[in-house]
């Protein structure tokens, strides 16, 4: 005796799609599943940011006091000082990452040789160190310049503030160097190859073929690297740059209202911090445009299956 359900007969009192009522799942009640674990951890995160709001709330910290040095004339120059130095010692930096980038992938040895140098000492030590030995490199040179053309006293000319872009901006380019590196390697090789069969020479390749399509690779860390760069300003206060956190230490200094300062200065570095981040994503946005993300057929393609 064939005791298999019978389709046909019970569709008529069957779940839904002609499904026996064995196989129906209507009866069931759906029980939505309760995460209480993260009920949990965020009322503990609220808890704790409630108390570390109520203790800056409540405690000895002089709120009007933020609010008149928020716009004092001392900390927007040091704020002037630190989104200058930012730019110069990034400009710098990629351009010279750029350089030994190349020179470091170039069959010449001596060209990788002196790029392998250059990375492997201004990543190997310590920013601080790099900026002390700029701004006393008089004690080493004296005079620098071109005998007989041109000669200037090393005092004169390495100022705090060249002094700060030589080490921020040389350090940086160290760094920025790996990047670019990276971003040329993540092209095909292809790429190359087919500009070479077409007569363009290794430059050219670079500026027109390699460089565009690595900058999507290029851009995320070189974007971190800028923001990165806007609180290493900070360092230069060692050498007496006037930065934004200098400024706001001169003035604690004077009036005793340490906590209140350096809430000035934290708010305008993220101030300067959440502006470059836009600046950012828009950036990478551009340069993402070619790219389509997976299963998803852009209008280039679209149109050549049509063709086809």
């Amino acid at each position: 005796m064939n005791m298999a359900p019978n389709r046909e007969r019970s569709s008529g009192r069957g779940g839904p799609r002609g499904l026996p009522c064995e196989y129906s799942l209507a009866h069931l009640r759906h029980i939505p599943r309760r995460y209480y674990r993260r009920w949990i951890s965020a009322a503990f995160i609220l808890t704790a940011f409630g108390f570390v709001a109520h203790a800056f709330a409540t405690g000895q910290i002089e709120w009007p006091v933020v609010g008149q040095f928020f716009t004092a004339q001392s900390i927007l120059f040091g704020l002037g000082n630190t989104v200058i130095m930012t730019i110069l010692a990034m400009i710098f930096g990629i351009v010279l990452g750029v350089v030994f980038a190349v020179m470091y992938m170039s069959p010449n040895p001596v060209l990788k040789s002196v790029a392998w140098f250059y990375i492997w000492f201004f990543r190997g030590t310590p920013l601080m160190l790099q900026l002390l030995l700029w701004f006393n490199l008089a004690l080493v040179f004296p005079t620098i310049g071109i005998p007989g053309l041109f000669e200037a006293r090393t005092v004169t000319v390495i100022t705090p503030f060249m002094a700060t872009l030589l080490g921020l901006g040389i350090n940086q380019g160290a760094y920025t160097a790996e990047v670019v590196r990276g971003g040329i390697l993540s092209v095909d090789i292809g790429q190359t190859e087919a500009a070479k069969a077409i007569g363009m020479t290794r430059l050219t390749t670079l500026r027109r073929i390699v460089l565009p399509q690595a900058m999507r690779v290029i851009l995320p860390p070189v974007g971190n690297e800028v923001i990165s760069m806007v609180k290493l300003t900070s360092i230069a206060s060692v050498i007496q740059f006037s930065e934004i956190l200098r400024n706001a230490q001169a003035i604690y200094y004077a009036n005793a209202r340490v906590i209140e300062l350096l809430i000035v200065a934290a708010i305008w570095y993220l101030i300067v911090v959440t502006i470059l981040s836009i600046g950012q994503s828009f950036l990478e946005r551009h340069f993402s445009k070619g790219v389509g993300k997976p299963g998803v057929r852009t209008k280039t393609a679209v149109s050549q299956e049509r063709s086809v």
